[in-house]
Parts: structure tokens; sequence; C-alpha cells
């Protein structure tokens, strides 16, 4: 994350077994939100703050948000697609995407 309302990069591809590691540089709180529905369906869920569901983590944005110098870490293990988006800067298209290989 660099700007402010942004992640980056934005789009990334990795290969299964990779962890990604996201890190809050700006002084501002955000969240590592994936969206239900737009990961692969054998997928572990993932969220900053633990939550299991993408309802649960807005039903406690403050609970996943990553103050400025945290960080959060996924591992993804099952190839595909994986969208993610920071709860409380969506409107300001704040997402992002994983392409594991």
């Amino acid at each position: 994350m660099t700007e402010d309302f942004e992640f980056d990069p934005k789009r990334s591809k990795i290969s299964a077994g990779t962890t990604v590691r996201w890190t809050n540089d700006s002084e501002v709180g955000h969240t590592v939100t994936a969206y239900d529905g737009r990961i692969p369906s054998d997928a572990a869920y993932f969220a900053s703050g633990g939550f299991g569901s993408e309802t649960a983590a807005r039903n406690d944005i403050s609970g996943g948000l990553l103050a400025s110098g945290d960080t959060y870490e996924h591992t993804f293990e099952v190839p595909g697609t994986y969208e993610y988006v920071c709860i409380p800067h969506e409107s300001s298209g704040m997402t992002g995407t994983v392409i594991v290989e």
C-alpha cells in the first residue's frame, strides 16, 4: 500500500504456496478483505482481523484495520483469481487482485 487509497501493486501474479504480505505505509487505516464469491470456491477465506467471511469483516471494520506500519499476511495455496478490498475505501476504488498459478 503506497498511496493512501490504493494497493501497490493493484494486481499481482504469484505461485501457489506463496505468502503475500501487505504493509500499511500510509497514515490512514486500511483493511485487506477478500470478496466472498471472488476467490476460488475451495480456497481459504482471508481478511485482516482474522474474519471468516466478508460479512463478518464488514460488521466489524475497526477489528480489521491495519494502522500505519502494521502488516497482514496470507498464504495462497489454491490456484485461481482472488479479489480483495479495503472496506473503508472501497468507494475510492481501493481494490486488488492476486492471481495464483
